[in-house]
């Protein structure tokens, strides 16, 4: 690998022939094979075809000769591409997670090169997806007009979300009977990353808004196994709405509500319901398990009691 060639400015990718090339290796094809979310996978496999480009990969065989030296170089050029820090980690995440795949299935020897090689940190703003203040969550969750059925499923969908900080995949892949009783109390069954499972208890208002839905279309007495949220074309075909039509559905509405806050998307209706839990005193530990977050690092982001704008001394200054 001494006579590998690194692209000092490295803009080339692998070409489709290259990749599929570098691809082939057995213990890679499980790698990715085993990444369950497809906009993960669609990530890493550009992550991977950067790193490859960029260090001249052209052989499967020569994954066994990258050392520690071509990944901070191409950390270095990340950097001077003026990539983010949170995307610069996680394209280290990536190929970290490939060559321990590779160490497990000895397909390469050694240890793993990208061990040691130091992240960016991440600045104070970053990973703080815009989250939305309550008089905004509530004029939200009122914008669909429930006197129409689409109105009624998005009534529904928009509370699911603001009340239970699912990912978009997550609501998107809602059975009827994901609708559980526990305890005594209606529960939904969570479809989580890694195909994990995770009940937590219905708000009363999603509750009631899911219900006056079923009510209006009725598909959960045909059917216990059918997708909760139908998209309102091609109802018979028994697909639910997409995650992506969910997305849509959230621009949407926050448009006709005159909501304008920048970057918001699902995932700032998930920031929005950890932040409002937080704040009034839910516990760290319990919002993880709540958000189906594997490490509590990534719950602490949403933790912004200690920059509350009314706890400022801005507020306590008097004259």
């Amino acid at each position: 690998m001494k006579d590998m060639i690194v692209v000092a400015e490295g803009e080339r990718r692998l070409t489709a022939a290259e990749f599929q090339h570098l691809a082939a290796v057995p213990a890679a094809v499980e790698w990715f094979a085993n990444i369950d979310n497809p906009r993960t996978r669609r990530a890493y496999q550009a992550d991977l075809e950067d790193f490859c480009g960029f260090v001249g990969l052209s052989a499967a065989q020569e994954f066994r000769s990258v050392n520690r030296a071509h990944v901070l170089a191409w950390r270095a050029q990340l950097e001077h591409r003026g990539l983010a820090g949170a995307t610069i980690r996680r394209k280290l995440a990536a190929l970290a997670s490939l060559f321990d795949h590779l160490l497990e299935s000895n397909a390469v020897a050694g240890g793993n090169p990208v061990h040691g090689v130091k992240r960016p940190k991440i600045e104070s703003n970053e990973g703080k997806t815009p989250a939305l203040g309550d008089h905004q969550a509530k004029v939200l969750l009122d914008a669909p007009d429930p006197e129409t059925l689409k109105g009624l499923r998005d009534r529904a969908i928009l509370a699911v979300l603001l009340y239970h900080g699912l990912r978009r995949e997550e609501a998107a892949l809602l059975m009827v009977a994901d609708l559980q009783e526990r305890r005594g109390i209606k529960h939904l069954r969570i479809h989580g990353k890694g195909n994990k499972l995770r009940f937590l208890p219905l708000h009363p208002v999603a509750l009631e808004r899911i219900y006056a839905y079923l009510e209006a279309t009725a598909h959960h007495q045909l059917d216990s196994k059918a997708p909760l949220f139908l998209p309102l074309r091609g109802r018979s075909t028994g697909v639910g709405i997409s995650a992506d039509g969910i997305y849509a559905l959230v621009g949407k509405y926050a448009k006709a509500a005159g909501i304008e806050v920048a970057g918001l998307g699902v995932h700032g209706l998930r920031a929005t319901a950890a932040t409002n839990a937080l704040d009034h005193e839910a516990d760290i530990a319990k919002v993880q398990v709540w958000l189906g977050h594997a490490n509590i690092s990534t719950t602490r982001i949403y933790d912004r009691r200690q920059s509350r704008p009314e706890d400022s001394p801005t507020f306590r200054v008097k004259y």
